[in-house]
C-alpha cells in the first residue's frame, strides 16, 4: 500500500463532446451542447505534467478528470492521467466503460500508478442494451479491477429506469458483487427558477426510489440538494475547477476570475479561498468538493466512504486510504480576521467583474450597429 496525503482537489474537465451513447438525461444533451468533436489541448500531456507537479501545487493532489462527452474518447486523457501519475497524484476518470481498447492501455502503467488510478463507471443501462453493450461494459469494469485500480458503478436514477431497478440490481449483484451507487439527476434548463430533478415523479417519490439501494452516495447529495451553503468555504485554497484543454483554474465553479496555469510552468499558483462568496444555488457537486473538506462542518462522511461498496472491493487499500481523509485535515484553517481578509478581497473581484460585464453588453451592441 502507497500513503498518500491529499493537499489539494482538483474536478478537471477534458471539453470533449463526441460521445458513442445518446442519453435522454444527459445535461449536455438537455443543454444542446453536443457537437460530437474532440477537444482541441492548446498542450501536451508532458507540459501538463510539468505543471502539476507536487512542488508546485503544494504537495500530493487529486484530480477527478471528466469529459462532457465519453472522457475517453479523447485520445490524450489517459497520457494526461499517466503523467499526474509519475508525480505522484492520484486520478479519477468518469468513463462509460465502453472503450475497450482505451483500457487496454492500462497495460503500459506500472503498478504503483495503477494502485492511485480510479475508475467511476455510469452505467448507462438501456443505452448499453439498446447497442448491446452491456457484456463489453462489465468486461471492462473486471479488466479494471484485475489491473489493480480502483472503481466505482453508478446510475443516473431517472424514470425511464423505474422498471427495470431490480434488474440493475441483480446484474449488477451478479457481476461486480454489489448493487451500484446512484447519483440524483437535475433538470438542466436556465428557465427554472431553482434546480429540481428529472422526474415527473414527487421529490418524495423520486427520493423513495433511489434510497432502495442503499446508497451513501445518493443519501449524500439528497442532504446537499438545494441548500444554499453559508459557511466559510476554502475552495480556492483546497480546491479548484481547471480546464486541462487550455489551463484555466477557477476556485469553484461561480468564480468569475481564472488563472492560466498552463502557460508558465514555473510561475507560483495562487490559493485562496473563496470564503463566503459562493455564486451558485448550493454546492452543485457536494459529494466531490463538500465530502472531501472544503468546509469545515466536522462532517465524518469521506469521498471512499460514499463510494466504495467494502463487500464487494471496489477501492483497493491505497485509494481507500487517501481517500478516506479529510482536506482539512492537511491544510490549516484560517482564524476570523484571516477569513473576513479574504472575504473582503473576493467581493472586490466579483464586483469588478460584474461592473466590467455591465459595461461589456451594452459596448458590443453599440459595435454591433456600427
Amino acid at each position: 500500500m502507497q500513503e498518500i496525503h491529499v493537499k489539494r482537489f482538483f474536478e478537471c474537465l477534458i471539453p470533449v463532446t463526441l460521445c458513442n451513447l445518446k442519453c435522454s438525461y444527459c445535461y449536455v444533451i438537455q443543454r444542446d451542447y453536443r457537437n460530437m468533436k474532440l477537444a482541441e489541448l492548446r498542450y501536451t500531456p508532458e507540459h501538463i505534467g510539468k505543471c502539476l507537479t507536487k512542488e508546485r501545487l503544494g504537495g500530493e493532489c487529486f484530480f477527478s478528470i471528466c469529459g462532457a462527452g465519453e472522457t475517453l474518447a479523447q485520445p490524450e486523457t489517459l497520457r494526461i492521467a499517466k503523467e499526474l501519475l509519475k508525480n505522484g497524484h492520484i486520478v479519477n476518470i468518469t468513463t462509460n466503460g465502453t472503450l475497450k481498447n482505451r483500457f487496454q492501455e492500462l497495460e503500459n502503467f506500472t503498478q504503483e500508478e495503477k494502485e492511485r488510478l480510479h475508475f467511476s463507471f455510469s452505467l448507462h443501462y438501456l443505452e448499453l442494451k439498446r447497442l448491446n453493450l452491456l457484456e463489453t461494459f462489465f468486461e471492462n469494469v473486471l479488466f479494471v479491477k484485475k489491473q489493480g485500480c480502483s472503481f466505482i458503478v453508478q446510475i443516473n436514477l431517472c424514470d425511464e429506469y423505474i422498471p427495470y431497478l431490480d434488474e440493475i440490481k441483480s446484474i449488477c449483484e451478479s457481476r461486480i458483487g454489489a448493487w451500484p451507487q446512484v447519483a440524483a439527476t437535475r433538470r438542466e434548463n436556465s428557465n427554472l427558477t431553482k434546480i429540481e430533478f428529472l422526474t415527473e415523479l414527487s421529490d418524495e417519490e423520486y427520493i423513495a426510489r433511489g434510497r432502495e439501494f442503499n446508497s451513501p452516495l445518493f443519501d449524500y447529495t439528497i442532504e446537499n440538494f438545494n441548500v444554499k451553503r453559508n459557511e466559510f468555504c476554502y475552495a480556492g485554497q483546497r480546491s479548484g475547477t481547471l480546464n486541462l484543454a487550455d489551463g484555466t483554474l477557477h476556485k469553484c465553479y461561480a468564480d468569475p476570475k481564472p488563472q492560466r496555469i498552463f502557460d508558465d510552468p514555473c510561475k507560483p499558483i495562487v490559493f485562496e479561498p473563496i470564503g463566503m462568496n459562493c455564486g451558485c444555488a448550493f454546492c452543485l457537486n457536494s459529494s466531490h468538493f463538500m465530502s472531501q473538506g472544503v468546509i469545515d462542518n466536522g462532517d465524518k462522511r469521506t469521498y471512499c466512504s460514499l463510494r466504495d461498496r467494502p463487500e464487494a472491493g471496489w477501492f483497493n487499500e491505497t485509494m481507500r486510504t487517501a481517500l478516506s481523509g479529510k482536506l482539512w485535515d492537511t491544510n490549516p484553517s484560517l482564524n476570523l480576521s484571516e477569513q473576513e481578509r479574504f472575504n473582503r478581497k473576493q467581493r472586490q473581484v466579483i464586483f469588478y467583474y460584474k461592473v466590467r460585464g455591465a459595461i461589456a453588453r451594452p459596448m458590443k451592441k453599440i459595435i454591433g450597429r456600427k
